[in-house]
């Protein structure tokens, strides 16, 4: 355990065990802290991801540096952000200074210049995300809102908007979404019993169609039994 405190110098192997140690207990904070600090790089989280890079990054660039000092500032920085969360949770007022309201840069088609002060962005930035969701034209935005993690919701005119089922009151099957039977030559047993099926049924299925489980690269099934097959190339 020499590694763990601070040396002169370090061997390749003391070098790899600091490595080691440091990424296991690094993807252990993260684990704890959820994966909310990944998903939603927020003010609490993008802090806390600058600070713990910070400080694990020290003992494994410097030998002298031990890793006792690093791990329990990490550990206790953990905790407290795991404190913050629960109490932005409850407290209204820290909620909201963590993660504001969203706030309109696009209503009915006008740029609100004051909006895109407070975001701190340009108009080209603002026009080249609205060219990111296929918009071409401001006037065709009935609003925009900058999000508290940084993006922008984009929301169409309404006359803009495609028509769906429920506009022309069309009848339509309740949503499912396919299970994966088969995926790289694999036949997942636990997604086949969920469908109400066995490996009889899927062998017949295959025989039918004169395919082979090594042949497949994916396959599915919904809840209407449409079994769909992907080969490889």
């Amino acid at each position: 355990m020499d590694f763990f405190h601070g040396q002169e110098s370090l061997t390749t192997i003391q070098w790899v065990l600091r490595a080691i140690i440091s990424y296991f207990f690094l993807l252990f904070a993260v684990k704890l802290m959820g994966r909310r600090s990944i998903a939603q790089l927020r003010l609490l989280d993008f802090t806390m991801a600058l600070i713990l890079g910070n400080i694990l990054a020290h003992p494994l660039s410097d030998e002298q540096l031990g890793m006792k000092g690093s791990l329990i500032t990490t550990g206790v920085l953990v905790f407290l952000y795991s404190i913050g969360v629960l109490v932005s949770l409850k407290v209204n007022l820290f909620k909201k200074w963590i993660e504001p309201s969203p706030f309109p840069l696009i209503k009915n088609g006008e740029i609100m210049y004051k909006g895109l002060g407070k975001a701190r962005i340009t108009v080209d930035h603002l026009l080249s995300e609205a060219r990111k969701e296929k918009i071409e034209e401001v006037h065709k935005i009935a609003l925009a809102l900058w999000e508290p993690d940084g993006t922008i919701s984009f929301f169409l005119s309404p006359q803009l908007q495609p028509v769906t089922p429920e506009d022309i009151q069309l009848i339509t099957k309740p949503f499912s979404i396919p299970r994966i039977i088969i995926k790289e030559r694999k036949i997942d047993l636990d997604e086949l019993q969920k469908s109400a099926k066995d490996t009889t049924w899927l062998n017949n299925k295959l025989e039918l169609m004169n395919m082979d489980v090594h042949d497949i690269l994916l396959a599915t099934l919904d809840t209407n039994d449409d079994f769909k097959i992907y080969l490889y190339n």
